[in-house]
């Protein structure tokens, strides 16, 4: 049903467990931030099989490809492996809003990705006509217009992502 219904999102999680393995077995804050130095936590695999793992340290410097090295005990035994560092490769990008009672100033309505940009600059629209798709939390969203007129600007390109009022387009009211 899965395929079927959402069936990129199905395959990226069908890819997801191929390469990571069962990661349902972990913690959810575990899974999301990782664990902190000196931390202590059990996996459990199956009945009667527990990992017990403790975080010692993370490397301060980094590989080449931004990765560091992450120290830890699985059972007693010393381990180590690299782990991508995320805050290497994050880029802080401020977009500009949507100005509130402006009606040509379309702003998203969610956060979300861009999955497709269905005008143009100079483009004649009418009201309602479809301007992009977002996605967000699985599902997609087609913003409208939200007035007849010609597109001035279009801020929003494809595989962006989007806060809530992040500008998508200028479009000069007829």
């Amino acid at each position: 049903m899965s395929s079927a219904m959402y069936p990129k999102v199905c395959d990226e999680f069908i890819q997801f467990r191929r390469e990571f393995g069962p990661v349902s077995l972990f913690d959810t804050r575990i899974f999301l931030t990782g664990p902190k130095v000196g931390e202590e936590f059990e996996v459990t695999l199956e009945k009667g099989k527990v990992l017990h793992i403790t975080t010692l340290a993370v490397s301060e410097t980094r590989t080449d490809t931004g990765e560091r090295e992450v120290f830890f005990e699985l059972n007693g035994q010393l381990r180590s492996f690299l782990v991508k560092d995320k805050a290497v490769t994050t880029e802080i990008k401020s977009n500009p809003k949507a100005l509130k009672g402006v009606k040509g100033s379309v702003g998203a309505p969610m956060p979300g990705t861009v999955i497709e940009v269905r005008v143009q600059e100079g483009d004649k629209i009418e009201k309602g006509q479809p301007l992009i798709v977002l996605s967000a939390m699985k599902m997609e969203m087609i913003v409208q217009s939200p007035v007849a007129g010609t597109v001035k600007k279009i801020f929003a390109a494809k595989d962006m992502k989007l806060e809530g009022d992040d500008l998508v387009m200028d479009i000069e009211v007829d």
